[in-house]
This record gives C-alpha cells, structure tokens and sequence, in this order.
C-alpha cells in the first residue's frame, strides 16, 4: 500500500474513534440527563399523589398542614420574567453599540467594555447578593419601606446578572453576519448601525431568543439571589415592592429545616415544577423561532 493510502487510512481510523468517544460521550450525558429527570419524578410521586397533602395548592403552611408550592411557583416565572424583560433591551442596546461603534476615540472603551463584560460572568451569585444587602436594599427601604427584602431588588440584581450572557451569546451570533455582510454594505453606502438593523436582526432572531432562553433558564434557576433579597415570603406577590419566594429559595429553606415528612416530600414536586418550567419555556420558544423566521424571509 502506498504511503498516501496508508496515512489516509490512519487518518481515517483516528476520525472513526474520535466520533466514537464524541457517540459515547453524547450518549452519556444523555443518559444522566434522563437519569436524573426520572429520580426527580420517583421522588415527588408521593407527594403528587398525596390525598391530604398535596402540593398544588396556594398555602403554604405546614404547621397546619398545608404544603402549596404554587406561590412559589408564580414568585419564580415572576422574577425570572421580570429580570428578563429588564435586562434584555439593555444586552440588545450594548450589543449594538459595541458591533456598530465606528468612531476611533472609542475603540479603546470598546475593548474594555467588552473584557468588562466576560468578567461580569465570572463573579459569584454570592458576591452580588451581599453587595445588594448592603447598597441596594437601604435604597430600597428608604424610597418604598418596609424592610427593602421584596421583589423589585431581587428583579434589578436578576438582570445584571444574565445580561452578560445575553450579551455574549447574542454578540457571538450576529457578530460573524455582520462581518460577513459588512464590505458589500459599506460599498452601498449603508452604515453597520443600519446593515445591523435592518439586514441582520430581522434575519438572525433565533439568536435573540437563544439569548432570552439562556437569560430567563438562569434567572430562574439562580438561588442566592432570591433567597437574600426577595424577602421570602410564601405568598403571592401582588407588587414589585412585596416579598416574594422562588422555587429555588424554597427549596434552599426547607432542606435546611425539614428532613423526612409532607414539607420535606413537597421539594421533589417543587424541584419537578422548576424542571418543568424550563424545559417547557425553551420547547415552546424553540418551536416558535422557526415560525417567525419564515415569516422574516417571505
């Protein structure tokens, strides 16, 4: 066999095992994804079909026996909704500032901005949450009372928290249409602000809504946040200034206190409704990007 033909058939069993270990790996991960969804759904099985103490209700009061997650569970879709429809426009906004900036004098606060932006990922929940009690919630209490633990603080830290992601992963996305685009526009004499708004947005909206699901799935699941800022109160919110509980932070409450039991037994149904939520928000946006997009392109 020729030496070409032999390297060629080594290259080819390196590119077969490669794509096994890659098979394998996928399949693996997989398989704990389903794992664990089914030792969740194992889990809350009792407390689901509990007769006397079921967890679809709107109290919460387990010393009289009442074991409703469900204000919890509009606390959650709440806040996350809130944070997100706070924070988006802001990533929307940055983003197109940073890719349609062309003025020089800038470039520098670009730049920085943009390393700004990745550290932002990078600080602990913990961190914010403890900056927010000591400058934000004083803030609070003087302008609107009471204790400053309510809804509205833990919807301003929520957004600045998944705005950097939002930021990123839209940025990444119509960065490389824009740099493609950007020569053959430049020679019609259109600006990138104008290439970006009106080429590459109406055309790209899967990123934007890849953006808002990452944005909303981590607004939803974060714990320390709600949990030091809400003001955890398990009952429904009727205003931004009201205490507020999320799932995560009840959940975070009760394995503190609680082992064995109906309240114990109630976190399994509330960490199946948290699963839930976020795969059924994503399904569904997933499904109506496509949608969208043919209407765009006809």
């Amino acid at each position: 066999m020729p030496k070409s033909d032999r390297a060629a058939q080594k290259r080819q069993d390196k590119d077969s095992e490669a794509s096994l270990w890659i098979r394998l790996a996928t399949f693996l991960a997989v398989l704990a994804v389903v794992a664990l969804c089914g030792m969740i759904v194992i889990a809350a099985l009792p407390a689901l079909l509990a007769s006397s103490h079921t967890p679809f209700e709107w109290v919460w009061q387990p010393y009289q026996g009442h074991f409703g997650i469900l204000p919890m569970c509009a606390g959650s879709v709440l806040l996350a909704l809130s944070a997100l429809a706070l924070g988006f426009p802001w990533a929307l906004a940055i983003v197109i500032w940073h890719l349609t900036e062309e003025a020089q004098a800038l470039a520098s606060a670009r730049k920085g901005f943009g390393i700004f932006i990745r550290l932002l990922t990078t600080v602990p929940t913990v961190v914010l949450s403890f900056a927010a009690v000591f400058l934000l919630t004083p803030l609070l209490r003087t302008a609107f009372g009471g204790t400053g633990m309510c809804l509205l603080g833990a919807t301003l830290m929520l957004s600045l928290l998944i705005l950097p992601t939002m930021v990123l992963v839209m940025e990444s996305g119509l960065s490389q249409r824009l740099d493609a685009l950007c020569p053959h526009a430049l020679a019609l004499g259109l600006s990138r602000y104008q290439l970006l708004c009106h080429c590459v947005l109406p055309k790209n909206r899967q990123t934007l809504i890849q953006a808002a699901v990452l944005g909303f799935g981590r607004a939803c699941g974060d714990t320390l946040l709600p949990l030091m800022l809400a003001g955890n109160a398990p009952k429904l919110p009727t205003g931004f200034t009201e205490s507020a509980r999320t799932l995560s932070a009840h959940m975070a409450l009760v394995t503190a206190n609680e082992v064995g039991g109906a309240a114990y037994n109630s976190l399994f149904a509330a960490g199946l409704c948290l699963l839930c939520t976020t795969i059924a928000v994503t399904l569904v946006l997933r499904r109506l990007a496509p949608a969208k997009d043919q209407k765009t392109h006809s």
